[in-house]
C-alpha cells in the first residue's frame, strides 16, 4: 500500500501551525479548539490523528462543512462539539482547551471593540499553561504601504481592509492577558501586497 501524501496527510494546515506540531507543542491528548474554523482546513490533520477538537464559526455553512469532516475522520466527536456562533460569544466552557487556534479571524474586527471581543472571547476558552495560536494581518514590514481608514483598521495594497495591528500592541497585549510569547513574532511580508503575522503565546499558570 502507497504511503499517503504529505497532502493526503495534512491537507491544507497552515504552515506555521504545522510548525507548532513540529516543535511538540501541539501532541495527542489534547484538546483543541478552533476558534473560526472555517471550513476545517487547519484540523483535518487533528481529527484525523484522533484529537478531541471543538469549533466555532460564524457561518452555518463552514461549520456543517467540519462536522462532515469529522463524521468521516472522528465519527465518534459529537456534532456539538462544532458550534455556529461568532468567537466573542462561544458557548464553550471558560479554560476547557489545551490548545486555542485563532486563525487569519481577528484581523475581520470592525474596530477596537470588537477586537477586543473575539479576542477576549478566544482567550477565555484556554487553559492556564495552554497554547494560544494566532496569525493575524498586520502593518508590520508595510507601514508605510498602508492606508489608514479609521483607527486601527487600514486599506493594503491588494485591497483588502483589516483590522491589523503592529509589534508593540501585541506585546502589549500579551503582558496584559498574562501570556507569555512561545515564539518571537514572525511576520510574512506578501509581494508588498499584505503583512500576516505569527502570534503564539502560552497562557501563564495561575
Amino acid at each position: 500500500m502507497p504511503m499517503p501524501t504529505l497532502q493526503e496527510q495534512f491537507g491544507q494546515i497552515d504552515i506555521y501551525l504545522f510548525d507548532q506540531l513540529l516543535k511538540g507543542r501541539i501532541s495527542p491528548g489534547m484538546r483543541i479548539l478552533d476558534a473560526g474554523c472555517g471550513s476545517g482546513r487547519n484540523i483535518a490533520y487533528l481529527l484525523r490523528e484522533g484529537y478531541e477538537v471543538y469549533g466555532a464559526d460564524s457561518d452555518a455553512e463552514s461549520v456543517e462543512s467540519v462536522r462532515s469532516l469529522a463524521r468521516m475522520f472522528a465519527p465518534a466527536l459529537p456534532a456539538s462539539n462544532f458550534r455556529v456562533e461568532p468567537v466573542e460569544h462561544m458557548s464553550f466552557d471558560d479554560a476547557c482547551a489545551d490548545v486555542v487556534i485563532s486563525n487569519t479571524v481577528l484581523h475581520l474586527a470592525g474596530d477596537d471593540a470588537q477586537f477586543e471581543s473575539m479576542l477576549l472571547g478566544s482567550w477565555r476558552v484556554l487553559k492556564p499553561g495552554g497554547l494560544f495560536f494566532c496569525r493575524l494581518g498586520s502593518t508590520i514590514g508595510m507601514e508605510s504601504q498602508v492606508e489608514r481608514i479609521q483607527g486601527r483598521r487600514y486599506r493594503s495594497p491588494d485591497g483588502s481592509e483589516r483590522y491589523l495591528v503592529d509589534a508593540a500592541m501585541l506585546v502589549s497585549i500579551a503582558e496584559r492577558l498574562g501570556g507569555e510569547l512561545a515564539d518571537p513574532l514572525k511576520t510574512t511580508v506578501v509581494q508588498n501586497l499584505r503583512s500576516m503575522t505569527t502570534w503564539v503565546l502560552r497562557k501563564k499558570l495561575l
